[in-house]
């Protein structure tokens, strides 16, 4: 009984950070231009990107880049990671209670 055994499927490589300065470097910019562009108080603000998760800071640089976040971080944009949804517009009027649809509802 020869049981076919098949090959994991390797999980998807992040960018090394040295790739992604050199990107950033290619397209004109670094860690610490990027940062003081948008205004962070600290310039090493968006090193914390290249070692952990931060949404936010992994769209400002693969922007400046030109390319996708998932791109860059494959793996932290798998099934386990998922991105944050955008308000429910049902619930505007709930928690915004001097929005139109409140007033609409209260009236």
């Amino acid at each position: 009984m020869n049981k076919q055994i098949e090959p994991k499927k390797a999980a998807p490589e992040n960018w090394h950070r040295a790739d992604i300065v050199a990107a950033l470097h290619k397209a004109g910019w670094s860690l610490r231009k990027l940062a003081i562009h948008h205004d962070y108080s600290s310039p090493t603000t968006l090193a914390h990107a290249l070692d952990r998760p931060w949404p936010k800071g992994e769209r400002l640089i693969a922007a400046a880049i030109g390319i996708d976040p998932a791109t860059i971080w494959p793996a932290r944009y798998t099934q386990n990671y998922t991105q944050p949804k955008a308000k429910d517009s049902t619930l505007q009027g709930v928690l915004n209670p001097r929005s139109k649809q409140c007033k609409s509802q209260a009236a």
